[in-house]
């Protein structure tokens, strides 16, 4: 690229082309105003998307990325504006998903005099960013946004953030953007020991129970399904994939045991908890998963494969760790494993067909009579929507569990839920996001009253650009997962979590927006309701007014090992449902 004078501004922009960004989101104020001008006059082919709140601009950033692999770009000026993002970069920054963060700054000589819209987001975010960086210089920028660049999306995954202040923006140098990154002592690693990797092979061949658990790291590393579908047939091992990993590993796979943890099948924590054997891939051992640590699957040897090194014998410690790239070493323990084959039956048949009578002898259920159940919804987006090339969206509590439990999905990058941080009205614009960057996709949030409530101001961005996302509100009228805890736990003292079905009516709001709405309060109702939603040329809300008694289960408390539960049966002597362990 050849050299030219121009301002700090417009070299953030040439920056962003150069590193072949289309689609930023953000909100402007006066720190970043000289970045948003020369938006105005500089040509160029990044389209801008106006938001409500800079939350929001960030975590449509996080949606664009995990839907489409790509780094997302949030822009937020300096004081409040860059506050509000803190949020969604803790998301990204615990769920491993790339963003950039800009952020306009207060002039570099009032920087530490308390100015107007002054904070130190560099130091503010220190602990849950990848890197930061304060520019001083107006030749910085376009090294630094290489940089940002190139440590957001590479190794793990995660957030960085650019504070660039407003006399910066305004300075003049000469352009010139790098061609390569040069950072010392940040060299990711990715090929993995071979040595550790036939060990892995060995290990796995002579387990009598082994189990594949699977993380969101598999996902963030772009690991090729086939690849590994090709592992676990090789051995005929069970697959656990944790609410991050849904869907790169296929749910309709026979293999597929589905989700582990605290609101996870019967069979995964079983399995877990009698493997002898727990191949980790890119999961991080989380408490979600684990439950009371030192009672997590107590006969089991470990072996870990991360790009992380910091998560090696973290939570679990591993016989066999192997850090790198999982995009390579997957593909290498399948080599491993087939080039050691003897034929015949795996020597852990007799655990498969275990832990495959487990998974069919108790399914997830829920008792379909009186008023609408939220999983029923749920089975009839999933029915309904058969066929499609569908991305899910979820905000946190019950709805998302319900959504983990009753979707099916069968490929990476289909299923998009704040699982580190639990943030709640996350669904909404990771909605939009991920259909600006997947236009072509049918993109659905699932989510909650009380989640819908925190962000749902952006429809107002949806409609500005006819981003057209589905927003399902599962509404119960209740904080649903607090008052569950309040039954099971606190004796029912339902404590500050009721919201009403009626504050807002979400048919009338939408309508508000110019959106369209649809509303269903009985199962007879569903499937005209979402039909509706699925015929719109654009985006639209359905209010699905449900059961508030209705609980997620299994459960196990936290504090509790996973073997132990809180769950419902059918008791054919009584021909009733009855609560077990509760």
């Amino acid at each position: 690229m050849d050299r030219q004078r121009i301002t700090g501004a417009e070299a953030i922009i040439r920056c962003l082309e150069a590193e072949g960004v289309t689609d930023v989101f953000g909100l402007p104020g006066g720190a970043i105003l000289p970045l948003y001008d020369a938006w105005a006059h500089y040509e160029h082919g990044i389209r801008h998307y106006l938001t409500r709140h800079e939350q929001g601009a960030g975590h449509m950033a996080q949606g664009y990325a995990r839907a489409t692999g790509k780094v997302g770009v949030a822009i937020a000026t300096s004081g409040p504006g860059a506050t509000n993002l803190v949020t969604p970069i803790a998301d990204a920054y615990l769920d491993s998903t790339p963003i950039v963060c800009i952020t306009g700054q207060v002039p570099t000589h009032l920087i530490g005099t308390d100015a107007f819209q002054e904070a130190d987001i560099q130091g503010i975010t220190m602990p849950i960013v990848k890197h930061s960086w304060l520019v001083k210089d107006v030749r910085d920028i376009p090294r630094v946004m290489k940089e940002a660049f190139h440590i957001a999306r590479s190794g793990r995954p995660g957030p960085v953030l650019v504070d660039i202040p407003k006399d910066i923006q305004l300075a003049t140098f000469d352009f010139d953007y790098p061609k390569q990154v040069d950072i010392p002592g940040y060299k990711p690693s990715k090929h993995g020991h071979p040595r550790q990797v036939i060990s892995a092979a060995e290990a796995i061949l002579a387990a009598e129970r082994p189990v594949f658990y699977i993380g969101g790291g598999a996902i963030s590393a772009n690991v090729d399904p086939a690849e590994l579908i090709r592992v676990a047939e090789a051995v005929q091992v069970p697959v656990i994939t944790t609410l991050m990993a849904k869907g790169v590993f296929p749910d309709s796979h026979p293999l597929c045991i589905g989700l582990p943890g605290m609101h996870g099948s019967k069979a995964a924590n079983w399995a877990m908890n009698k493997a002898d054997l727990l191949i980790a891939c890119g999961a991080r051992f989380d408490d979600r998963v684990t439950g009371k640590l030192d009672a997590f699957a107590p006969g089991a040897k470990v072996i870990h494969m991360d790009v992380d090194p910091a998560e090696i014998d973290k939570n679990r410690r591993a016989q066999i760790p192997i850090v790198g790239s999982l995009e390579l070493i997957v593909p290498k323990l399948a080599e491993a494993l087939s080039s050691r084959m003897n034929g015949g039956p795996p020597k852990a048949a007799e655990w498969l067909a275990t832990v495959c009578g487990w998974k069919t002898e108790h399914p997830f259920r829920y008792r379909n009579s009186g008023p609408l159940k939220p999983e029923l919804v749920i089975e009839r987006l999933r029915d309904l929507t058969a066929g499609r090339d569908v991305i899910w969206t979820t905000g946190v509590g019950q709805h998302q569990m319900w959504a983990a439990q009753y979707l099916r999905i069968d490929r990476p990058r289909r299923w998009l839920t704040s699982g580190g941080l639990g943030t709640m009205g996350y669904g909404v614009p990771a909605a939009i996001g991920a259909k600006v960057g997947r236009p072509d996709a049918t993109v659905i949030t699932i989510d909650g009253d009380g989640c819908f409530q925190m962000t749902m101001q952006e429809l107002a961005t949806a409609r500005m650009y006819g981003i057209g996302a589905i927003h399902v509100v599962v509404n119960n009228g209740w904080l649903g997962m607090v008052r569950q805890w309040q039954e099971l736990f606190h004796d029912e003292r339902f404590s500050e979590t009721n919201l009403t079905v009626d504050l807002p009516d979400y048919v009338k709001l939408a309508e508000s927006f110019g959106i369209s709405a649809f509303r269903c309060e009985s199962a007879d109702e569903v499937d005209q309701a979402i039909m509706g939603a699925l015929e719109c040329d654009g985006p639209a809300v359905i209010d699905a007014r449900v059961d508030h008694e209705e609980k997620v289960y299994p459960m196990v408390p936290a504090g509790a090992s996973s073997a132990e539960r809180l769950d419902v049966e059918w008791a054919e002597d009584d021909n009733q449902w009855v609560e077990e362990g509760v």
